[in-house]
């Protein structure tokens, strides 16, 4: 991208030398139509730093998401070593669902028919 030129600041001050009477353009004309030229560069300057900013902070986004997927990556080669399936559910949550099974099964199997549904949200 090429340098920028002229800030809004240098369009609106800038001065023209006049020629003879009766030569040139209209100086309202031209001073409306640059009024409008320098509403426009103060749009785009504007959008131009909000989408600096979005980019900034979009890179930021995407170096973290590089960096937890690089965690997760290490995590589950680790894990896979062993042979060992990758889960999202936890070694502890694993073990609280199988024992609130076996009393359900075990427990209903011997007779008794208790039943502990306290434990019923961990299924």
């Amino acid at each position: 991208m090429s340098e920028i030129k002229f800030t809004a600041e240098d369009i609106l001050h800038k001065q023209f030398k006049e020629k003879s009477i009766g030569i040139g353009y209209d100086r309202a004309e031209v001073d409306a139509f640059l009024d409008d030229v320098i509403k426009d560069y103060d749009t785009f300057h504007s959008e131009l730093k909000r989408l600096k900013n979005e980019n900034e902070r979009l890179r930021a986004k995407v170096d973290e998401l590089n960096r937890q997927v690089e965690v997760g990556s290490n995590m589950s080669h680790s894990a896979n070593e062993g042979g060992q399936p990758v889960s999202s559910a936890t070694n502890m949550d694993i073990l609280k669902r199988l024992s609130n099974l076996e009393r359900r099964v075990f427990g209903t199997q011997m007779g008794n028919g208790e039943s502990d549904d306290s434990d019923s949200h961990l299924l």
